[in-house]
């Protein structure tokens, strides 16, 4: 039997397919590239925007129809979110929720015999230290924990991924190490909020970091994605811990809103100053670093005067990076009691912030123009050449070098995403 998973969303559903992947290699099931070549195809799904949601319930049902003696398993945050539309629209299909990885190869070979098979609903079991298949042996993600502290407004993803339950440092430290045994130069520390970390458990998110940091060998840790009200009560110990010179000087740090009463409506438990008290400790502590942020268009309760603040806070931090989302309903959230504001004024105020965006994020990285950089060289880049990360985990085009080094480089030209570099 033959299986291909095709994986949508977040770092942290990646390492999901890896770990499915793994299991099933360890049940001596076969993992192919191609659809064409598996006898069943795995849809790891993401829920988290209503884009994403669309293209997943597009993929499954053309699955369904595009190869109908081919079997369909959904996985992924749709099987906790949103079950009665996965059982409207796939009711053939089996499941495996995201806290039932351990029985994929039971719900695979169950589904190649014809039966239906779903398992859902939330589990203590960990994800650190089990079997995982990647096809990138550079890169290496962990999973330091499941789960949030949040109580967000607009989110539908806690409903998937259930309460706060943290993995333990000795477990994380020793799969990093058998990682970077194995080849890898970089390790991803990621979660559904990193700075949460811990507070289940009595651990520490900056304890993690330094013992991860701290094994032998030359590589790169990067901290993945922290909600501001969870790094306020430990803030210079996680700044201490991100000093480290293994460790990317990279924050990613959502805001999505920069009017004090957005985020109250949003119940994101910090105000605009405490946000702003936080950069700004980062910034003076690690000069280069790269700061990343969220923002939410459109929030139902968000006013021109509202939206005026937002504008106002981008272009005082500068962040290196900025995702923007237009608002839209999730199922189960809790705003999607709220009126929606009128789709002209949302794209209207997406169009001039994608504008913000991307003059900010170009002038920031125009800024390394003609420094030197140490490098490191993670992938090939689609159309040639080779795509590294700076220290301060900027995407650079190198033209010519070999994967998994560091290399230096002079940065010669810069886009809104991404640098251009010369080797030295």
């Amino acid at each position: 039997m033959k299986v291909y998973i095709e994986t949508y969303g977040c770092t942290f559903n990646q390492a999901d397919s890896q770990i499915i992947a793994g299991v099933l290699r360890e049940n001596e099931i076969d993992i192919v590239d191609s659809i064409d070549d598996a006898d069943v195809i795995i849809v790891n799904t993401c829920y988290v925007k209503l884009p994403t949601e669309n293209k997943v319930t597009y993929k499954i049902q053309q699955l369904q129809k595009n190869y109908p003696d081919k079997k369909v398993i959904v996985g992924g945050c749709m099987v906790e979110i949103d079950p009665e539309k996965l059982e409207k629209i796939g009711p053939d299909c089996s499941w495996i929720g995201p806290h039932q990885l351990n029985k994929s190869a039971e719900i695979v070979n169950a589904t190649y015999c014809g039966d239906v098979i779903r398992e859902s609903g939330f589990s203590k079991d960990s994800k650190v230290g089990v079997p995982k298949l990647t096809d990138d042996s550079l890169i290496h993600i962990i999973q330091i924990c499941e789960g949030c502290l949040g109580a967000c407004t607009f989110c539908c993803t806690r409903f998937a991924r259930g309460p706060l339950n943290s993995y333990s440092i000795s477990d994380i430290v020793e799969e990093a190490r058998n990682a970077l045994a194995n080849g890898a130069r970089e390790i991803q520390l990621t979660a559904q909020d990193t700075a949460a970390f811990g507070r289940d458990s009595g651990e520490r998110l900056s304890d993690l970091i330094k013992e991860v940091a701290n094994l032998e060998g030359d590589f790169r840790v990067r901290v993945g994605m922290m909600h501001p009200k969870n790094i306020l009560n430990d803030v210079d110990e996680i700044i201490d811990a991100m000093k480290h010179p293994k460790v990317y000087d990279f924050i990613h740090l959502p805001i999505q809103s920069g009017s004090d009463k957005v985020l109250s409506d949003m119940r994101r438990g910090h105000t605009i100053d405490q946000y702003l008290d936080i950069v700004s400790k980062f910034k003076n502590e690690i000069p280069n670093l790269t700061l990343a942020v969220d923002i939410i268009v459109g929030y139902p309760t968000e006013n021109d005067d509202d939206f005026d603040m937002t504008v106002d806070l981008l272009k005082k931090i500068k962040p290196s990076l900025i995702h923007l989302s237009k608002y839209q309903h999730r199922k189960g959230a809790i705003s999607s009691s709220l009126r929606e504001i009128p789709r002209d004024v949302m794209k209207k105020r997406s169009k001039f912030l994608s504008e913000i965006k991307s003059k900010i994020t170009e002038d920031e990285n125009r800024l390394l123009v003609g420094t030197t950089q140490n490098v490191l060289v993670v992938e090939k880049g689609s159309k040639g050449g080779f795509i590294g990360k700076t220290d301060s985990y900027i995407p650079v085009i190198v033209d010519d070098a070999e994967l998994g080094n560091f290399v230096k480089v002079k940065i010669t030209d810069a886009t809104a995403t991404y640098l251009i570099s010369e080797l030295l």
